[in-house]
């Protein structure tokens, strides 16, 4: 049977989901809430959806199916537990939390109480990392033992509009969000393409000096200056992981957030901002045909009014020549898309496990994964690079429930 699902959270990032999660056969009515009541009931409006719900206690008291949030990103991770112990399956922007003991919280619900949770990281679908996992699975890089993920994301392109729009009066204190406690597009990237976790990590955090307030500690709600930090994990296999994540950068992000490097015993493969080659011992083959993504909507729709004009390019890009598209349902095909193709497979991911009882690949144990060794790595960069060890909360189980 199809499932009824409650949006959490009317900003950006939710008006481009109810679209698809509405197209999907597998969704049978939606209802959104929003603590800015009018925002939800525009969103209402615009995609011709079910209904307004007074708020996140009276969704949960509903008799909805799941879940999907899309609050601040520092919220996730209480709402997450919260729906899952009230009986919801939950899909949730990124990250999956801000500290261990959520993350623990979150498994421990999803374990106990058998409903599907999916944290839903776009580089797991970038076609970069589709490419490599698929090159890896056949052995063609011979061992990887050193890869690197970037998200380079210049606040100045677009950041400063998101936040205000998010923030309200006070964003400034907000956008000095750590960046380390974002890392899933970057360790995602790299991760979704090798069968391995991080076990150590050493980081550095750059100080910011821009002098405009944001990343200033004496307005910071993260007591954080780091704008910039770069992180070396070393990897349960014995390889190595090189992550960065910039938010004062030269660099066109409009055009590409996440990038990504693999380096094997046999081959590699690397990205620049619009070049992506695949080399062996003996040549290096261009691949940026297979990797490029093209737009699925006019940068100027209304649908993205709200959207900073900088930011609209990651809200549009569709698929790529990599991706399987035949695995999708017919009724996505021509619908926007965005993060390089990843939304239409984020929404039929998530959609499918909770009707079928089935694992998300990006999972509740892929999740932790992902977000834990940012979480840890911040830590090292406090202690002024310390080399600090990161939990692992094991594999996912064969199956679901």
């Amino acid at each position: 049977m199809p499932i009824s699902l409650g949006l959490v959270g009317a900003g950006q990032f939710a008006g481009q989901f109810a679209k698809l999660f509405k197209l999907h056969p597998g969704v049978n009515s939606i209802v959104v809430t929003d603590v800015l009541p009018e925002r939800a009931t525009a969103l209402v409006a615009q995609e011709n959806l079910d209904g307004v719900v007074e708020d996140f206690d009276a969704l949960l008291a509903s008799d909805v199916d799941a879940v999907a949030i899309f609050t601040q990103r520092w919220t996730h991770g209480p709402l997450v537990v919260q729906a899952l112990r009230a009986g919801k399956h939950v899909y949730s922007a990124v990250p999956m939390a801000i500290s261990e003991d959520e993350i623990a919280a979150i498994i421990d619900a999803v374990r106990e109480t058998g409903l599907t949770y999916m944290m839903g990281e776009t580089s797991y679908y970038n076609p970069a990392t589709v490419y490599a996992r698929n090159k890896n699975a056949a052995g063609a890089f011979g061992r990887i033992f050193y890869a690197e993920g970037d998200y380079v994301h210049d606040m100045d392109l677009g950041f400063y509009e998101a936040y205000q729009y998010s923030g309200g009066e006070n964003w400034k204190s907000t956008a000095s969000y750590p960046p380390m406690l974002y890392p899933t597009h970057s360790v995602g990237g790299v991760l979704g393409a090798l069968p391995s976790h991080a076990v150590s990590v050493s980081c550095i955090g750059v100080k910011d000096d821009r002098g405009d307030g944001v990343f200033d500690k004496e307005i910071s709600m993260f007591n954080n200056d780091f704008s910039n930090a770069t992180a070396l994990f070393e990897l349960n296999d014995g390889g190595a992981m090189r992550i960065n994540e910039m938010r004062r950068v030269g660099y066109p992000s409009h055009i590409r957030e996440s990038r990504f490097r693999y380096f094997g015993t046999e081959a590699s493969m690397e990205q620049l901002a619009e070049i992506s080659v695949w080399q062996d011992k003996e040549k290096v083959t261009d691949i940026s045909g297979e990797l490029a993504t093209d737009a699925t909507m006019s940068p100027d729709d209304p649908a993205l009014a709200n959207v900073a004009p900088a930011l609209r390019a990651a809200f549009i890009s569709g698929h790529a020549a990599v991706h399987d598209v035949s695995r999708l349902p017919q009724e996505l095909e021509g619908a926007p898309n965005g993060h390089e193709g990843s939304h239409h497979f984020l929404v039929d991911d998530f959609v499918t496990a909770a009707n079928k009882g089935t694992l998300p690949p990006v999972n509740a144990w892929v999740a932790a994964r992902y977000t834990l060794p940012g979480i840890v790595a911040h830590r090292s960069a406090l202690q002024n690079g310390e080399r600090l060890p990161i939990p692992d909360f094991g594999d996912a189980p064969t199956s679901a429930h």
